[in-house]
């Protein structure tokens, strides 16, 4: 027996390309996206696309006379992570930006509300700068929403930043250690996390010489960031002399007796054994 069967016809009217990727470069794959789509609107066909995937993916180019040509080496990772403006985030917070500085360092959940997406994306993209020597974007969450599975997925995450535009986050404690709301140029610091946050003399310092470079018009974005990381590294080396290799020998471990004998202001000891904690420097 045969059986015929017809293929209905349809007209696509609409239609979206998702894609994902392991490195945090959003105008690289903007620029790629926009070739894919530019090949489906021509061919309505998945099959061109797939073959400027896979060119991409193992030769790191595509290139059509048609639909434009792309070339991954064209976008460079540094210029991602610089894309974003530390001097906007000071001329906003002020001396508050050092509240973001120390949730990065210590490696907090930061959560930032504002009801256009675009403001969030652009404010959380930056944040991760302000802790440049890690170089770390996978913290970055720019669009959650309010759902059990992401909400689950973020959770699983030791520490983050994750942007939302629905303000009912604000009610979710559970989800973070620091609070923006962009919207109203306002940092709140969770209740269970003030202990940890101490602000102290050594904050001031950090937060004078953000705004102070933040607020220098001969200095770039990029300046401002190197002076940043320039004080972190500083910050790190005050942990050097309290600081032993571990009995096997892999790390280096706080040597938390030295630490209080060297009689720190309390909130700069409280701060260097969190970050130390963060660092995973303690003994277990």
């Amino acid at each position: 027996m045969r059986a015929n069967f017809s293929i209905p016809s349809f007209l696509v009217t609409h239609f979206s390309i998702v894609l994902t990727a392991k490195d945090f470069n959003p105008e690289k794959y903007a620029a790629f996206t926009r070739i894919l789509c530019r090949m489906y609107l021509k061919h309505g066909s998945p099959v061109k696309m797939m073959e400027s995937y896979i060119a991409v993916l193992t030769k790191g180019i595509c290139q059509s006379e048609e639909n434009g040509s792309f070339l991954s080496k064209d976008f460079d990772a540094r210029k991602a992570y610089l894309a974003g403006s530390i001097k906007d985030i000071v001329s906003q917070f002020g001396m508050e930006t050092v509240i973001l500085h120390t949730a990065l360092m210590l490696k907090k959940r930061i959560v930032v509300y504002h009801p256009k997406i675009e403001a969030v994306q652009e404010f959380t993209r930056t944040l991760p700068a302000l802790v440049w020597h890690r170089q770390d974007w996978t913290i970055l969450h720019s669009y959650v929403h309010l759902n059990a599975d992401e909400l689950e997925a973020l959770q699983m995450c030791p520490g983050y930043i994750a942007g939302f535009v629905d303000l009912e986050v604000s009610n979710r404690s559970d989800l973070y250690d620091v609070f923006v709301n962009l919207a109203d140029s306002e940092i709140t610091i969770a209740p269970l996390a003030k202990e940890a946050m101490t602000m102290g003399k050594l904050h001031k310092e950090i937060g004078q010489l953000i705004v102070q470079s933040a607020e220098d018009p001969e200095k770039s974005d990029s300046q401002v960031i190197q002076d940043i990381s320039l004080k972190t590294r500083e910050i790190f080396t005050n942990l050097e002399p309290f600081s032993e290799v571990s009995g096997d020998g892999k790390k280096l471990v706080l040597n938390f007796e030295a630490l209080k004998q060297r009689r720190f202001p309390p909130a700069t000891e409280n701060f260097l054994y969190h970050l130390a904690a963060a660092e995973q420097m303690l003994k277990i």
